[in-house]
């Protein structure tokens, strides 16, 4: 019993280790409800049910701030409910680029929970990776995270002044290779990843990839590739990992529950991208400016603040400019 009790207080990546565990049998349980009570059965998600089941998992999602502030302090509390509010934002590109992928797989509706649900689980295992090795990095090497903040500026101007240009799905380099080395059908079977199909080549039954892995896998590198944005401006705000990982996990779970409904009025949200970039330019420049006023740290409340503040006024100015839209929801 005393050396059970002494892993659980055995710290890691700075926090006990009951503190990690808590946290991964919360999100295994959200994960577990939503696989084994929510979609038992293969269903097709409706706004209704997407906009219940995000708020429920924004609502755990913050009821873990209120945590983390009653336990951690305030300080904490308020750099976790900044991280969080920033990663949802963020990854709101990423719902863009989801549909994008299902429409040129023609994904039904009816599949598309299966392929977002194991998505996630990637998700998981990709950013715990990622903080993994960030943590340590900004931990031993503090002027990394003016290269974060310099990286986070950078993006932020391109986003402000550089178009959108759509990709050329069908010329996607992984897509060519893994349709390159593996056997691929050009149909979907049902929810399947995998079928097995007799290889008109050697005539023996072999394993084949769907469409539907196609989606996953590309759906789960383009998680990789926001990452890349998302991570270092988490680190910029904490460098706490328990706060980056807890915060970057719960914003989400709650935006993939958010998809259906999102990708419903995906349009409605056209200029949202220039609050997210003037979002990632003041992330970068909190660095610079604490460093510059001889400052530990940018002040956490007005951290929140000024976020919450260019997030909500891009909502509001990007609803309020498309609301004659014929063409949007």
């Amino acid at each position: 019993m005393e050396l059970f009790d002494g892993l659980l207080l055995a710290e890691f990546l700075g926090k006990p280790a009951w503190m990690w565990c808590a946290f991964i049998a919360i999100v295994l349980a959200l994960l577990a409800f939503d696989l084994g009570v929510l979609h038992r059965k293969t269903h097709e998600v409706d706004i209704k049910e997407s906009l219940v089941l995000s708020a429920g998992y924004i609502t755990v999602g913050v009821a873990f701030g209120a945590w983390v502030w009653w336990y951690m302090g305030a300080q904490s509390g308020m750099e976790y409910l900044t991280g969080f509010a920033v990663e949802k934002t963020l990854a709101m590109d990423n719902v863009f680029v989801i549909a994008m992928i299902f429409g040129f797989f023609a994904i039904p509706r009816l599949y598309q929970h299966r392929v977002l649900f194991w998505g996630i689980l990637g998700v998981i295992v990709l950013r715990a990776i990622m903080i993994g090795i960030g943590a340590p990095l900004v931990e031993n090497f503090g002027w990394i995270l003016y290269l974060f903040a310099a990286f986070l500026i950078a993006t932020g101007v391109k986003m402000l002044f550089v178009g959108d240009s759509e990709p050329d799905m069908a010329k996607n380099p992984l897509l060519l290779f893994v349709k390159k080395r593996f056997r691929v059908t050009e149909q979907l079977h049902g929810e399947a990843f995998f079928v097995k199909k007799t290889d008109p080549a050697t005539g023996k039954v072999v394993r084949y990839m769907t469409p539907l892995m196609l989606a996953l896998i590309l759906i789960e590198v383009a998680d990789v590739i926001f990452a890349v944005d998302s991570v270092p401006a988490i680190f910029l705000i904490t460098t706490d990992p328990f706060l980056v990982y807890t915060s970057n996990i719960f914003a989400i779970l709650g935006l993939r529950a958010l998809y259906f409904a999102l990708a419903a009025m995906v349009h409605r949200f056209e200029y949202l991208k220039y609050a997210l970039s003037i979002l990632l330019i003041f992330i970068g420049g909190k660095a610079f400016v604490a460093l510059a006023l001889g400052w530990e740290k940018f002040p956490p409340l007005w951290s929140l603040s000024i976020t919450f503040a260019i997030l909500t006024s891009g909502i509001v100015f990007s609803l309020w400019k498309t609301r004659k839209d014929p063409s949007v929801v």
